[in-house]
């Protein structure tokens, strides 16, 4: 098998073992050095001191007696993957440090699934020797990131975490056979419009539109489905927001990332919902924090996800004077947006009619944009071959796996204009047509035009067709 760039990263058992060896011998020294203050940098670099020294004394050991040491590339790896087990997340970290892969699926410790940001999908190393292992490798985790500790055991059977480079984990364990981990790595963080634009997932006009309406405070839910850039496209409109304003997001676990780009939002408050403790007590929801946000003097709040009864208090914060506000559904079309929000608000604990929970949505939200992912088969399976190793093609019920291209673009843009009983009324104001390009469609109406106008919008700023990024 193989895990990236069509080179292994299985160790031999023996050097397995010397790795839980060091590890648990370099997790006693750091304790004993937790009466002084240490920050995590200078945590790192004591235990990378503490390995080295442990690896040349276990050389001088083996030497002693007779016995061939570790050569450098092996002592490296050692100490590589002993930092890794204590400050990330053990073997899997390899895969979340390599640059092009996107997404990581876990199925089990051997069961392991990783999937290119060209949408190329491959089987990969097993990243633990059990699942006791891998699951005590989540536990440690949950432990050492996020805001405040989180369980993962058989009363807490579900996991979500950001981690230290801003990747977003999902595990279960106890609700399937087996131990089950997601992994998605967002690869794009500190971009703006004018980036997608240069990447071929927006038209020029698409983006001089959006940028627009950001300043023009107009709020926006961006929707799509799994893995189509949601998050990627919120942190690029934030952008467009005056480094002067105060900003709060709000999010399931932390993903967005915003709060790290502190010259571009230098006043921003990241919320982060939690769990509920052992005893069932101190869950704080969403829905929860969108209210307090009310309360923050925030110029705008970002919902990183809208999953449920927070859509309610979010679209209230969006019509009472939170304009310029944004946020993420899961959605299969740009008028789908519309069936989600309302979807989620009939389910609220106020039990909103359908008409009053669409008069709602047509007054708080501007426009809705959808984004689409589209894979494409690569006809360069050679190259592909190349670039990965050919063992990355593994079998699946005796067929070679497809080398696949995704592209992402934004493919609709719809102005609310009002509410009728069962409907929202929009105008699709950007469709993508039969060759795939991105165009104008139904006319803004024109207050709405003079005021992006005046807020930068250029409608002749024409481009190539949209490829996607």
């Amino acid at each position: 098998m193989t895990t990236v760039g069509g080179t292994s990263t299985a160790a031999p058992a023996h050097v397995g073992t010397l790795v839980a060896r060091l590890r648990a011998a370099v997790a006693d020294d750091l304790s004993e050095a937790a009466g002084h203050e240490l920050s995590e940098e200078d945590r790192r670099e004591l235990a990378r001191t503490i390995v080295l020294e442990r690896l040349h004394r276990l050389a001088a050991e083996l030497v002693e007696v007779g016995q061939a040491a570790l050569d450098p590339d092996e002592e490296r790896r050692v100490a590589h993957a002993v930092l890794d087990a204590l400050f990330g997340l053990g073997r899997l970290q390899a895969l979340i440090d390599h640059p092009d892969v996107e997404n990581i699926d876990v199925n089990g410790c051997d069961r392991v699934w990783i999937t290119y940001a060209d949408g190329i999908k491959a089987v990969s190393d097993p990243v633990a020797d059990s699942d006791e292992e891998l699951v005590e490798m989540l536990r440690s985790a949950a432990a050492r990131f996020g805001l405040s500790e989180r369980r993962f055991d058989l009363s807490h059977p579900e996991l979500d975490l950001r981690l230290p480079d801003g990747s977003r984990l999902s595990a279960l364990m106890s609700v399937s056979k087996r131990p089950a981990i997601s992994i998605r790595r967002h690869r794009f963080v500190d971009l703006d419009l004018d980036d997608l634009v240069e990447m071929g997932g927006l038209d020029p006009v698409v983006a001089s539109f959006l940028g627009a309406a950001v300043r023009a405070r107009k709020n926006i839910v961006v929707g799509g489905a799994m893995n189509a850039g949601k998050t990627t496209l919120v942190r690029a409109l934030a952008s467009a927001i005056p480094p002067r304003e105060r900003i709060v997001t709000i999010e399931q676990a932390f993903e967005l990332g915003l709060d790290a780009l502190t010259e571009r939002h230098p006043d921003l408050v990241a919320l982060e919902a939690r769990p509920a403790n052992a005893e069932g007590e101190g869950a704080i929801s969403m829905a929860r924090l969108v209210r307090r946000a009310l309360r923050m003097n925030a110029d705008r709040v970002i919902v990183g996800e809208v999953l449920g009864d927070e859509v309610l208090p979010m679209l209230n914060a969006m019509s009472q004077g939170r304009s310029g506000s944004m946020c993420t559904i899961h959605a299969d079309s740009s008028l789908g947006i519309f069936r989600r929000l309302a979807s989620y608000a009939v389910q609220a604990p106020e039990r909103l009619p359908l008409e009053s929970t669409n008069l709602l949505i047509a007054g708080a939200v501007h426009f809705a944009v959808f984004i689409d992912a589209v894979d494409e088969v690569d006809p360069d399976r050679h190259a592909v071959s190349q670039r990965l190793g050919m063992d990355a093609f593994q079998l699946l019920e005796g067929r070679p796996f497809e080398a696949l291209k995704r592209r992402r673009i934004v493919a609709s843009i719809q102005e609310v204009v009002g509410a009728e009983g069962l409907h929202v009324v929009a105008n699709e104001v950007f469709r993508r047509d039969w060759s795939g390009s991105v165009q104008p469609g139904s006319p803004l109406r024109s207050t709405t035009l003079d005021e992006l106008v005046r807020h930068g919008y250029e409608p002749s700023r024409r481009g190539e067709a949209t490829v996607g990024w």
